[in-house]
């Protein structure tokens, strides 16, 4: 993260044209920030109908259509909206013009802020889950499965996805960084800034998984459901505490705004992309990416309803864009940037970036970010990647 921003911000470029900016060598580095590019624009195509989910839960809080601790009810609830192949594409689209709207309105700086007044209360309801869930019987064997280490399944394809997902929850490798990154102030604190970043996720990812798996537990769901559980699991949890549907309606109301946030960086690597690089006008560019969002995201959308025996390499296009983003495109772009700043833009210059030019006080820190990035990082994600990929 932090030699994303620091690429970022040095270039003031977009993700494909920053590290050749920035590079004397003839090499083409421009590959490495189109990783990043394909990345956040398939990430895109089904995260955004996850983020329709959200939204169609929000509706469902209002009817309190989605209520009820058991299984079958809320398992069925959620399988009837994913395999309706109408109301899949609908709610991905209307998600898909939200975000192009908020982007031609040059409001996504505002939406920004506002989500980040919001984050902290979203916190606060997740937390509030969490205690409801540690309350509920046998909510302990849920505790355990979440933190009991099981040490046989420590395989190298377990280390890629859990790479594959810290990049993902990071937005690493997928240009969005670099993009911010070209925003920063020439004053802002980037170690800092990435480090309050990556402890925020880690919290905010334990406390969900607390709210989570005591409940599944409790209720008799199945703990391998995968992302489908924040649909299946909270609403339960919601169902038996006191104002439910209150809480209900501003959790899923918080969390679709939440994934706007993010949904506004990714689709930014393309539009900024577009724009700089085809010198066209933000307004057609944010169109261009519409439309092709729009296009492939259909693929992934459909994946639970019509086109659910649609397999390549044996997996849906949704499973597909989420296996190649997150285990492939994302550790290789991260692969490959940390022996860009390492071996190729060196220490002088990582050193002058992330000192802000000697204003920051933080040469130890930065000398030993310098020494992981270049020896033990690319070392470590290479080793994962080609176990993970069964290549060695």
């Amino acid at each position: 993260m932090v030699a994303e921003l620091t690429i970022g911000r040095s270039s003031r470029s977009n993700a494909v044209d920053s590290m050749g900016k920035l590079s004397s060598s003839r090499l083409p580095w421009w590959l490495v920030g189109a990783f990043g590019l394909v990345s956040s624009f398939i990430i895109m195509a089904f995260y955004t109908e996850v983020a329709g989910w959200v939204g169609a839960y929000v509706v469902k809080a209002f009817t309190a259509s989605t209520l009820s601790t058991d299984p079958a009810t809320t398992t069925a609830t959620f399988t009837s909206l994913i395999t309706n192949p109408v109301l899949s594409v609908v709610i991905q689209w209307v998600d898909l013009l939200l975000i192009a709207g908020i982007i031609l309105l040059g409001v996504s700086k505002g939406i920004e802020r506002f989500t980040k007044r919001l984050i902290p209360i979203l916190a606060i309801l997740l937390l509030i889950v969490a205690v409801r869930s540690l309350t509920l019987p046998g909510a302990m064997q849920g505790v355990s499965y979440l933190l009991k280490p099981d040490f046989s399944k420590l395989t190298a394809a377990t280390l890629l996805t859990a790479v594959g997902l810290a990049f993902f929850k990071l937005s690493i490798g997928m240009g969005t960084m670099i993009t911010y990154g070209s925003y920063y102030r020439d004053d802002q604190n980037i170690p800092s800034s990435a480090m309050r970043g990556a402890l925020s996720d880690v919290a905010i990812a334990l406390l969900a998984g607390v709210a989570i798996f005591p409940a599944v537990f409790a209720f008799g769901f199945k703990p391998d459901a995968g992302a489908s559980l924040l649909f299946i699991t909270i609403p339960a949890v919601f169902a038996s505490m006191p104002m439910w549907q209150v809480f209900m309606i501003i959790f899923f109301v918080l969390t679709f705004i939440a994934s706007v946030g993010a949904q506004i960086s990714l689709f930014e690597v393309t539009v900024a992309f577009i724009n700089e690089k085809m010198k066209v006008s933000r307004k057609t560019a944010t169109l261009a990416t519409l439309v092709g969002m729009a296009v492939l995201g259909v693929t992934a959308a459909l994946s639970n309803s019509s086109m659910a025996n649609v397999k390549i390499f044996g997996l849906t296009p949704f499973d597909l864009f989420d296996y190649t983003s997150s285990n492939i495109l994302m550790p290789v772009g991260g692969l490959l940037i940390c022996v860009f700043v390492g071996w190729v833009w060196g220490y002088d210059n990582n050193r002058k970036s992330l000192t802000n030019n000697g204003e920051l006080k933080n040469q130890g820190l930065v000398k030993a970010l310098f020494f992981v990035t270049k020896y033990i990082a690319p070392l470590l994600v290479l080793h994962v990647l080609l176990n993970g990929l069964k290549l060695i």
